[in-house]
């Protein structure tokens, strides 16, 4: 053994063999070829690790293996036209923006399970701030062992351990070798194209792109898609939405008319339940459940509660799940809809649907206006109010906010003030962040065991959806004691996952699984939605269905029509509904089958099907593919290119006037007042000006020598 490890070179002699061959030999063609290789060695090792591409077949692995190489020959090839110390740094360079690019998305991914954008790239002004402290808490010191070739490449030449060739390359190398990199990634296409036919035309899952053409080839791709959004409006015609229109008014469907109208005139309060997913509902952690006041209002005679309802949300998250919730038009597939075209697109949104019909409307949120873009889209949404983190005086004091805004028990406080004020009926969405990755609470607000899989990015979340349940208990009672609550329809639903299906052996130990499979990742993305009302007819509805369908069940309950109206989604109380969920990423799932990471399953029973081998799985994937990739292209049509506009002369819904809306606090608060005397219907009004802060009781430790209206548990 001993004379085995006496005959391994040592790594100084192996440096030494290596720079001979490279100083005695074309020495830039040799440094050249050394980047191609640790770009691609980072790149391949990085597919594997930090990414779950589902790379399957000997074609699909070959392509993963090939595809880094094209670009960085390319790139690096631009090194070649340059000469002496130039060309060496050149190489360097373009070395350091691939591993840059690769660096980033693998810290994106991890918690997101998605590439970046161009148009995430873009909001940054919106999301930068609270993107970088989740990005923050997840890097890993050995993430930066991605620049490491690329420190010691930059020591070797400041150093002169290389060799410099003063002399370059002839130009015709270097322009084979560019011509090389590119026959190279027509060769890749070619493959990809017959493994996966209309790659770059029917796909929305941008796991596909990269697995079969790699990660610079998307961000080109991407770049492409964004361009072709932007330019959209310009190509736009009337003639565009009519086509769309004639296609959504085939799917309209009958009303339930033991539904229909039944909650007609009442307040609606639309609670937004930060990444809260289904399998909280009646989980318990050592014996206790995580969330007792949800789970009351779950199984509550009068709420309709949906049990196989999913989120559908890409890369705009949160503001995709509004823009469905409010909208029924799914997000993009680049991007955040809100952040690109929330400002000047044209809308038929709830709100102001409702103010059509003598509602006021107020969105709450403990976090700057600008976040998702929403001072500008409210705006177009319709909104007569937005109380964002200017409102709240409390916002201001460091330990009072975590992570994207006010804690939720002193932001729903808080909102109280504003709340009382404001003329019945209203539409009031209140917007939680506490349950926000990274899950982080100061110990004074834990009252709850944290689980115990190991991994520290999920065993918090119990404890945040822990106190986002007992802050929603605190506003139930205040309402119930204000006068609220009786004369009012509540809507809760959570916005997308908190767990992403990176953390798969955490999800497994949730789920009290050996491992999971594409089916449980499938299941995890299942998030509540209710419904509840006083004399509502509730239970647990086991129809299928998603976000999209938000919008015209509830027009359903509040009686309003909506057959002119450009929806996406369909009314889930309808005895026609059929229950086919179209993911942002162009799967689906339907009661019968469901296809998830180019995976197909039996949805009942979580069984593996084989598309050849199931010709009645071929059939329904054949005609539920053909929808979905529909539906999604018509709803990016209508945002992309504000087809809305074209939409007039309709006698049920005029367009909103963006103008006639400030939301500056003190334009705020003085509308506020003054609608205290032309429409006096708000509680603060009916109790002749005696305020009903003081009913609100709230455990928070924040307030307790702020407040003497605490009480404790």
């Amino acid at each position: 053994m001993l004379n085995f490890l006496k005959k391994i070179p040592s790594p100084k002699l192996i440096w030494q063999k290596i720079k001979q061959t490279m100083d005695t030999s074309a020495p830039l063609v040799w440094f050249f070829v050394l980047n191609v290789i640790l770009v691609w060695f980072k790149t391949f090792v990085n597919y594997h690790m930090n990414f779950n591409l589902g790379a399957e077949g000997a074609i699909q692995q070959f392509l993963l293996f090939l595809n880094p190489i094209p670009t960085a020959i390319i790139f690096l090839s631009i090194a070649l036209y340059f000469r002496g110390a130039l060309s060496y740094w050149i190489a360097i360079l373009f070395n350091a923006i691939q591993s840059l690019w690769l660096f980033s998305n693998m810290l994106y991914y991890r918690e997101f399970s998605d590439f970046l954008s161009m148009g995430i790239l873009s909001s940054g002004s919106s999301t930068g701030n609270n993107l970088g402290k989740s990005i923050a808490a997840i890097i890993h010191w050995s993430d930066y062992l991605i620049f490491l070739d690329i420190i010691i490449l930059i020591g070797l030449v400041i150093f002169k351990q290389l060799t410099i060739d003063r002399k370059g390359v002839q130009k015709k190398f270097a322009v084979l070798t560019t011509v090389l990199g590119v026959v190279l990634m027509l060769v890749d296409y070619g493959i990809a194209s017959s493994d996966r036919s209309g790659l770059l035309t029917r796909s929305f899952d941008n796991n596909y792109i990269v697995k079969y053409l790699g990660l610079n080839e998307y961000a080109a791709f991407n770049a492409v898609q964004t361009y072709n959004q932007t330019e959209s409006r310009k190509r736009a015609k009337p003639a565009d939405l009519d086509k769309i229109k004639q296609f959504v008014s085939t799917q309209k469907l009958p009303d339930n008319i033991q539904y229909y109208g039944t909650q007609k005139g009442k307040n609606v309060f639309m609670i937004h339940l930060e990444s809260f997913q289904q399998f909280l509902i009646d989980y318990k952690v050592d014996g206790q459940e995580v969330t007792p006041n949800l789970n009351k209002f779950y199984h509550d005679q009068s709420t309709l509660s949906f049990d196989n309802f999913y989120n559908q949300v890409g890369q705009g998250k949160t503001s995709d799940a509004e823009m469905m919730q409010e909208n029924s038009l799914f997000g993009l597939a680049t991007g955040s809809a809100m952040v690109k075209y929330g400002t000047n697109n044209t809308f038929e949104s709830l709100p102001a649907i409702l103010n059509q019909r003598g509602y006021t409307s107020a969105a709450f949120h403990g976090d700057v206006a600008s976040f998702w873009n929403r001072d500008n889209t409210y705006k177009s949404f319709g909104y007569n109010y937005f109380f964002s983190k200017a409102y709240y005086p409390n916002a201001n004091k460091p330990n009072f906010n975590v992570g994207y805004g006010l804690k939720d028990k002193i932001f729903l406080q808080d909102s109280a003030k504003y709340i009382e004020q404001l003329p019945q009926p209203f539409y009031a969405k209140l917007i939680t962040v506490t349950n926000h990755y990274p899950y982080d609470l100061d110990k004074e607000n834990i009252d709850f065991p944290a689980t115990k899989t190991g991994d520290n990015t999920v065993d918090g979340y119990v404890q945040t959806a822990h106190y986002l349940d007992s802050a929603f208990a605190e506003l139930m009672d205040y309402l119930k004691k204000a006068g609220l609550y009786d004369n009012s329809v509540f809507v809760l639903y959570g916005d997308h996952y908190g767990i992403s299906e990176n953390h798969q052996p955490a999800i497994a130990q949730l789920l009290g699984k050996d491992k999971v499979t594409n089916y449980d990742l499938a299941q995890f993305q299942k998030v509540p939605f209710m419904i509840h009302a006083n004399n509502l007819k509730g239970g647990i509805n086991h129809t299928y269905g998603g976000e999209i369908d938000m919008l015209p069940t509830l027009l359903d309950l509040l009686g309003v029509p909506d057959d002119n109206m450009t929806m996406f989604g369909q009314d889930l109380l309808s005895p026609k509904y059929q229950g086919v969920v179209a993911m942002r990423d162009g799967d689906w799932i339907t009661p019968q089958y469901m296809k998830f990471n180019n995976q197909y399953f039996n949805t009942q029973s979580g069984e593996q099907e084989i598309l050849n081998d199931n010709s009645d799985l071929k059939q329904v994937a054949t005609k539920t593919q053909s929808y979905v990739d529909k539906v999604l292209s018509y709803s990016d049509a209508v945002i992309t290119g504000d087809l809305l506009r074209f939409d007039k002369n309709r006698s049920d819904f005029n367009a909103v006037n963006k103008k006639s809306f400030d939301y500056k606090k003190t334009s705020g608060l003085a509308q506020l007042k003054a609608a205290q005397e032309s429409n006096p219907s708000s509680i603060l009004a009916q109790n002749k000006g005696q305020s009903t802060l003081g009913m609100y009781k709230t455990d928070a430790p924040e307030l307790s020598n702020n407040h003497n209206n605490n009480t404790s548990k």
